[in-house]
């Protein structure tokens, strides 16, 4: 039940946005009240809280960009015991194997525009 009361939260905050009226609680409430959904009543006062400090344009303009996050470095393992023991060098990197070129298609006899 909270993922359609989210849902339409998330759908009148949007058609607040669209008619450039100011987002409210009160006004998710009135459009999801017309909508027929009946949501908790904390919805619309979380949506309208979080459109105060969030602009809802870079929400949309930055959907399918995932935040960049930091490379993820695989520590060297460190040697047993307290003496001055060397950590052990990297494994030597592996030869890639040659890809057997792709066939075009014109070797095929035809191409995409005959």
């Amino acid at each position: 039940m909270s993922t359609a009361g989210e849902a339409a939260c998330s759908y009148a905050a949007l058609i607040l946005y669209d008619d450039g009226i100011p987002i409210t609680a009160e006004k998710i409430a009135t459009i999801v009240k017309a909508a027929n959904v009946s949501v908790e009543s904390y919805w619309p006062s979380l949506f309208a809280k979080l459109f105060e400090k969030c602009n809802i344009e870079d929400l949309i303009t930055n959907v399918g960009a995932a935040g960049a996050g930091a490379p993820v470095a695989a520590a060297a393992p460190v040697a047993a015991g307290g003496g001055g023991g060397a950590a052990a060098p990297p494994p030597a990197e592996e030869k890639k194997k040659e890809e057997p070129e792709e066939e075009s298609d014109d070797d095929m006899g035809f191409s995409l525009f005959d």
